[in-house]
Order: C-alpha cells, then sequence, then structure tokens
C-alpha cells in the first residue's frame, strides 16, 4: 500500500474538484458560523452526536429507532438493548476523541486506539492477526488489508505524520480528509470498529484544522444514503488509481452534509429561542440552566435537571411537570419511571 505523501498534489487541481472544493467550503464555513450562534454548545454536540451515532452504526447494520434510542439515553445501562449500547458508545468515543484534539492540537494512533477502545469496549489496540478479506456478492474477494502486525503499524505511523504534518500531503484540508479517511479504512487497523472510527477522524480532522469549532459534520447519514457508491469508490481507488471520483464524491458528501446541518441547527436555535423566550413569560423558575438542560437531552429524566440545575429531586419534578402543564414537553411513564420529551428538538432531529 502507497503512502499518502507519494500522491502527486496537482492530480487535485482539475476543474470539477476545485469547483466542488469552493463550493463545500462555503457550506463548512456558514455551518462553523451558524452552529457558533448556539449559546450553549454543547446541546449540538450532544444531540447531533447521538444522530450521527445512530447514522454511522447502521452502515455497520446496528439499527436502532429513534425513538428507542432517546428512551435508552436517559435508562440504566443494565436496560440498554444491545444496539442501543453500541450507538453510545459512539457518541462516548466521539467525546473522547474530541477532548484529545482539544487538548493536544494533534491526531495520533494513540487517539484513534483510545476511540476504538470505547467503541468496542475492549483493549485489543491494533490488529496481530490477519483482517477479513473484503468480497463482492459473487463471494469473490476483492481486497485484502494488510495483514502483518509491523506493517500496520508502519502504515499508521505514514498516516499520522500525514494527519499532523501540513506538509507531508500539501493539498487543502478537506481534500486531504478525503484521502486520509481511505487510507484508514484500507489500512483497516484494527479488528472491529474500522467504519466507526473512521468516521469519527473524519469530523475530528476538520475540528483539528479549524475548519469547524465543535464535531457537528457528520457524513454517515449521506453515506447510508450512498452506501453502494461509497463502497464502490473505495475499491475504485485500489483498483484503477481513482482517487479524482473518490474526493469528489467526499467533496459532495462535506456540501450536502453541510447544508442539512445547518437547517438543522438554524431549527434548533429558533425552538431553544422560542422556548426560551415563552418559558420566561410563564415560569418564575425559568434560568439560562434550565433552557440548556431541555436542550442536552431530546428526551429528558428527573435526574438529569437535578444534575444540571443543582436542585433537588422534588423541585426538578414540580419544573418538569409545570413544563408538561404548560404543553413545553410531553410526560412518559416507563415501568416506575418518568421521562419528559422536549417534542421541538425531537421533532427537528427525526426531520430527515
Amino acid at each position: 500500500m502507497e503512502s499518502l505523501a507519494a500522491l502527486r498534489a496537482e492530480r487535485f487541481d482539475t476543474a470539477p474538484i476545485l469547483k466542488k472544493l469552493a463550493s463545500a467550503s462555503r457550506k463548512l464555513a456558514e455551518l462553523k458560523g451558524i452552529a457558533s450562534a448556539i449559546p450553549n454548545q454543547g446541546i449540538l454536540i450532544n444531540t447531533l452526536g447521538l444522530q450521527e451515532a445512530k447514522d454511522s452504526s447502521e452502515i455497520e447494520n446496528i439499527v436502532t429507532t429513534h425513538d428507542e434510542l432517546f428512551k435508552d439515553d436517559v435508562s440504566p445501562e443494565n436496560q440498554l438493548s444491545a444496539a442501543s449500547k453500541e450507538v453510545l458508545s459512539y457518541r462516548q468515543a466521539l467525546y473522547t476523541g474530541f477532548r484529545l484534539v482539544k487538548e493536544t492540537g494533534l491526531l495520533t494512533a494513540n487517539h484513534l486506539i483510545e476511540m476504538q477502545r470505547e467503541l468496542e469496549r475492549n483493549h485489543a489496540g491494533f490488529r496481530k492477526l490477519p483482517g477479513t478479506a473484503l468480497k463482492d456478492g459473487a463471494g469473490r474477494t476483492v481486497y485484502t488489508p494488510p495483514q502483518e502486525p509491523d506493517a500496520i503499524v508502519a502504515l499508521m505511523r505514514d498516516l499520522e505524520q500525514a494527519i499532523n504534518d501540513p506538509g507531508a500531503v500539501p493539498v487543502d484540508a478537506l481534500i486531504k480528509m478525503a484521502l486520509i479517511h481511505h487510507q484508514f479504512e484500507s489500512i483497516h487497523p484494527f479488528y472491529d470498529g474500522n467504519g466507526r472510527t473512521g468516521r469519527i477522524l473524519n469530523v475530528l480532522y476538520l475540528v483539528k484544522e479549524g475548519l469547524l469549532d465543535i464535531p457537528v459534520l457528520y457524513l454517515s447519514h449521506h453515506i447510508v444514503q450512498t452506501k453502494a457508491e461509497y463502497y464502490r469508490l473505495l475499491q475504485a481507488v485500489r483498483d484503477d488509481d481513482a482517487w479524482e471520483d473518490w474526493v469528489l464524491y467526499m467533496l459532495e458528501a462535506v456540501e450536502q452534509t453541510a447544508q442539512q446541518t445547518v437547517k438543522k441547527v438554524i431549527a434548533i436555535r429558533d425552538a431553544l429561542f422560542d422556548y426560551k423566550h415563552r418559558i420566561r413569560e410563564q415560569h418564575k423558575f425559568y434560568s439560562q440552566d434550565l433552557i440548556n438542560s431541555l436542550f442536552m437531552h431530546p428526551y429528558t429524566k428527573i435526574e438529569f435537571m437535578q444534575n444540571d440545575l443543582q436542585v433537588s429531586r422534588l423541585t426538578a419534578t414540580k419544573y418538569l411537570d409545570a413544563l408538561t402543564k404548560t404543553g413545553f414537553l410531553l410526560k412518559q411513564k416507563v415501568g416506575r419511571s418518568n421521562y419528559y420529551i422536549n417534542h421541538a428538538l425531537t421533532g427537528i432531529l427525526t426531520t430527515p
């Protein structure tokens, strides 16, 4: 497998790529600006991160509904479905990676190992045994990832340099993201979780490069919708050196996803300010912390309100029940526990 540094940068200076790069970059910059208008950035990381976790897991045939996922987000660990455990582990892996990038300004092989550890809940690290061969619909082997442990370590070392050294692959950051993603998926360094780790890598690289302040551009929904094309183009690079087609696909994914996410962020912002003004008018217990808590969790529970507002359980229950009576929340009972649905927020998150 060739190092990314061996690619000629000028091969990506084609008219179609430069045109798509310009439009994708504009949409990404718009998303960065809109996202910064949300007072509490944790709201977007938590809610959109949960959406991404669902979509990314779906690519790996780990399927759960929004309702199940939102319910499980407020449930004790021992009551979670297997699919929801996988999805919520993905979100935790995303948080871990984001924290490491913000702390160090780097995105290293060890960071990827830590993220994959959160995903798979094990300490296996890079593969020590041969990786699974990729087969086509007829059962023919079309790609075999690197098999030797030393080769995997060497390739990941090269990839780490490409990620963190601006001079290693001198192309625009969005093009470089596409190249890095392909290289990571082709190395297939882990026993499991390579696809999901690779998709987290995409957004964290954009954060590292300053194209986003927080991880809010998630390409998984686009990949779910174009799954056959995604895998076809991955393989076309290996078979035919078709890097340009792959880069165009990824730039289109960035543009389309940024455009859709801008709409979601604006909708969340508008709903948040609507709740803020109306709750302030109708309830004496209004506070910004209350609003942040309501929009941090699509489905919330008394314990969340207790912790976020530092109030007693009785007071938290009183607030949530009052907000239910005035139509801001919907109250549901599961077993002996109640949870409260922010229907404005869940409507936004479940709209394609």
